[in-house]
């Protein structure tokens, strides 16, 4: 006797739902990678053209006392603390993070996915430095920095390897963890932990805004490239998780004796 379609859907529906879950996180990815390299295409031409000028000076002087660029808007413990976020971004903390990644991921023999974090890593160096050296964009005034800073201004390096470090340990994590709140509360720190990053670089006006923008989109990119690549690898070669999942099952009684009372 023939088994009716609908059993037959409700015995694959869960099969198929968890495929389209395992697909879904490439697409996201894949569309993020799309989304940044073209903002990153449109703001570069953008800025290679002066069209940004009046919004980045006019968001640069909105966060400066009127009259008066030496003197920051805010509280004294604002700028504080954004000089104390924009280190997070700088290349020796950003350095540490991901040698203390690849020690843990090392130790848990995860060979493809410290490969896919040093890569990230200086590959994100490598890119940022080149794209600054071919724009040559000047930073903002003396007048409006708060913070030293040198080479040249576009895209932020600070905002850009934040992006790349903190999306791929996050996507990375994210990978691994059990649970969905688990992984929603590894992606959404990356993304709060940048997005802090390049914000303080415009309040600090060692940056403008474009220059900000740019970083998040390239940075963004090559983060979900690098996921992509790690994602791809996994599913040729899989790996048990670190983490066992739990059946939900109990141990079959050995005797008589064993049974629970």
């Amino acid at each position: 006797m023939n088994r009716p379609p609908l059993l037959d859907l409700r015995r694959d529906l869960p099969r198929l739902v968890s495929a389209a879950r395992g697909e879904l996180g490439a697409v996201v990815a894949l569309l993020i990678l799309a989304a940044g390299t073209l903002a990153f295409l449109h703001l570069s031409e953008e800025v290679g053209e002066g069209d940004t000028r009046r919004f980045d000076l006019g968001v640069l002087q909105a966060l400066r006392a009127p009259g008066d660029p030496h003197v920051l808007v805010g509280p004294k413990w604002l700028h504080i603390a954004a000089t104390d976020v924009t280190a997070l971004g700088s290349v020796t903390v950003l350095g540490l993070f991901v040698l203390m990644a690849l020690a843990l991921l090392l130790s848990l023999r995860r060979w493809s996915e410290a490969l896919v974090v040093l890569v990230g890593a200086v590959g994100g160096v490598e890119i940022s430095q080149a794209l600054k050296h071919l724009f040559l964009r000047e930073r903002p005034d003396l007048a409006y920095r708060a913070v030293e800073a040198a080479n040249p201004s576009f895209p932020s390096g600070h905002a850009m390897l934040s992006a790349v470090v903190f999306l791929t340990l996050g996507t990375l994590a994210a990978r691994f963890a059990p649970r969905r709140r688990i992984k929603v509360l590894a992606l959404g720190s990356a993304v709060l932990l940048s997005l802090l990053v390049g914000a303080s670089r415009i309040y600090l006006g060692v940056h403008w805004t474009s220059d900000v923008l740019a970083g998040w989109s390239m940075g963004a990119a090559w983060a979900m490239a690098c996921w992509l690549a790690a994602w791809a690898w996994g599913r040729r070669f899989p790996k048990p998780p670190l983490i066992p999942a739990k059946t939900g099952t109990q141990a079959e009684p050995q005797n008589e004796n064993d049974s629970p009372k």
